[in-house]
């Protein structure tokens, strides 16, 4: 695949609203900008969660920009900062409730170009 410059992100990139917030598509196979990995910001409203789930075919990089979260991940919560960085393992459900005043704004990366997203009990 050639290199891809996207310089008008709105017009290449894909929004998805849920009542919690909001996931931004930045690359993917779906997206026809990459091949091997997913790129996407998300945020979560203050007080809201996104659903408990899972990605079986990557692991997941969170990278928390602004706000605050509670991350549930495994057995444990761990609470991230602006700045922190979270990595969670192929095949391992967690979810995220803002605990913060403001947005909590995130880039996610996946790695794998067709990110799945299985919801769990």
């Amino acid at each position: 695949m050639p290199f891809s410059i996207r310089s008008n992100t709105a017009a290449c990139s894909q929004t998805i609203s849920e009542p919690w917030g909001s996931l931004t598509w930045l690359a993917s196979q779906t997206l026809g900008n990459a091949e091997g990995v997913t790129v996407g910001r998300v945020i979560i409203k203050p007080g809201e969660e996104n659903p408990r789930h899972r990605h079986n075919n990557g692991e997941e990089v969170l990278y928390l920009l602004t706000g605050r979260l509670k991350h549930w991940i495994g057995d444990k919560w761990v609470i991230l900062d602006a700045g922190d960085t979270l990595t969670v393992p192929a095949g391992q459900a967690h979810y995220a409730t803002n605990i913060g005043q403001e947005d909590a704004d995130m880039i996610v990366v996946y790695s794998t170009g067709h990110r799945d997203f299985v919801p769990t009990p």
